[in-house]
């Protein structure tokens, strides 16, 4: 037990500091991004640190599994030049025994990125959005999904538009029984459409089957002043890309709401498929952990005096980078509906762990 708890502990500080060290590298490339990004004297300093602290916990968040399979080659490197694993086997403890703790401890921490750090990434990345569109002087458009539809805002610089939609076609291309309601700067009733049916066109949007509702002091009655017309445009700054890019980021939900969100755009009579690839590949993160641990420990479990050590380490990088752009890949095949979302989920972590397993009965205990 204790040295279960003591390769733990190591294991947790070269994770850490990997972690801290391409944090850091990460902020400082991010902000030169952020930098270039703005106009000439439209951001400072300040704000180029604030939007990079928002943006780079997300990446860091994406290469969690490179940093898990870094911090087991640095861990067993370290361990096999102190002679400390050769004093394990010397009392007995076999390789896969070894192995016990930094798997278990990678599969906590999967646990605990996924409960805990996703929402926290979910919001951070909502807020990054929100205050790049603040300091490029736009208001952003924000997009929802609830029981009662779909929700859009657009915003302009006289005031919000607040758009409802019962349902929507997969493409987003056709929303129907709309609600407009527009808002001044100060958050007062301008108008109100009611519409069976709205297309988002390249002008704007074509609203048929309209009713117009006009608000204001001057207006004592609005349903007698309401107007009924079969067509009307009304101009938008949104576009279907928009649209689609909103529904395309799964990753701006926090995993405890994923499900209600998703139930939602099936409502909504859109394609949740790539949300439920991104739901269940969360759900595999620990397995991914525990898969960059045992890849990372099959090429360096050895001791010093083999040599090779250096390529071998290479190896484990190498192997390791392979697993995650497979896992990539397999999201994309996921998302595009060309393999099951199961498969394309808990396929690469599953592969990952059986080929370290075979390799390190091989070349440990064969």
């Amino acid at each position: 037990m204790t040295l279960h708890l003591y390769i733990a502990r190591k294991f947790t500080l070269y994770l850490l500091a990997i972690l801290g060290i391409f944090g850091a590298i990460m902020v400082l490339i991010d902000m030169v991004e952020e930098l270039r990004d703005f106009d000439t004297g439209t951001l400072g300093i300040g704000g180029a640190l604030h939007l990079s602290l928002l943006k780079v916990p997300g990446d860091l968040y994406t290469i969690l599994p490179l940093i898990a399979v870094m911090a087991t080659v640095a861990l067993f490197l370290a361990l096999a030049r102190s002679s400390e694993l050769v004093v394990a086997r010397a009392s007995g403890r076999s390789a896969l025994r070894s192995l016990t703790a930094p798997v278990v401890v990678a599969l906590v921490y999967g646990v605990i990125a996924v409960a805990i750090f996703n929402p926290i990434i979910a919001a951070t990345s909502r807020q990054y959005d929100s205050v790049s569109s603040r300091y490029k002087g736009r208001e952003a458009s924000v997009l929802s999904v609830s029981s009662e539809g779909l929700w859009l805002r657009q915003g302009s610089l006289s005031g919000q538009t607040v758009i409802r939609a019962a349902r929507a076609d997969a493409q987003a291309t056709r929303f129907y029984d709309v609600t407009f309601l527009s808002l001044d700067a100060k958050g007062a009733p301008v108008w109100r459409i009611e519409a069976a049916e709205a297309r988002l066109r390249p002008q704007g949007w074509d609203i048929r089957d309209a009713k117009r509702w006009g608000f204001g002091p001057e207006i004592d009655n609005p349903e007698a002043r309401a107007a009924v017309s079969p067509q009307l445009v009304l101009p938008s700054d949104l576009t279907l890309e928009n649209i689609r890019d909103s529904f395309a980021r799964p990753a701006a939900v926090a995993i405890w709401d994923l499900p209600a969100f998703i139930s939602g755009l099936d409502r909504a009579g859109f394609s949740a498929l790539p949300q439920r690839v991104w739901f269940q590949m969360e759900l595999a993160m620990p397995l991914v952990m525990a898969a960059m641990v045992l890849l990372g420990a099959a090429f360096t479990m050895r001791h010093v005096r083999f040599g090779r050590t250096g390529m071998m380490a290479m190896l484990a990088l190498g192997l390791g980078l392979g697993l995650f752009f497979l896992r990539n890949f397999a999201q994309v095949l996921g998302e595009n509906g060309q393999i099951p979302v199961a498969l394309a989920a808990w396929s690469p972590p599953l592969a990952g762990i059986l080929l370290s397993l075979g390799l390190l009965l091989h070349l440990e205990d064969g």
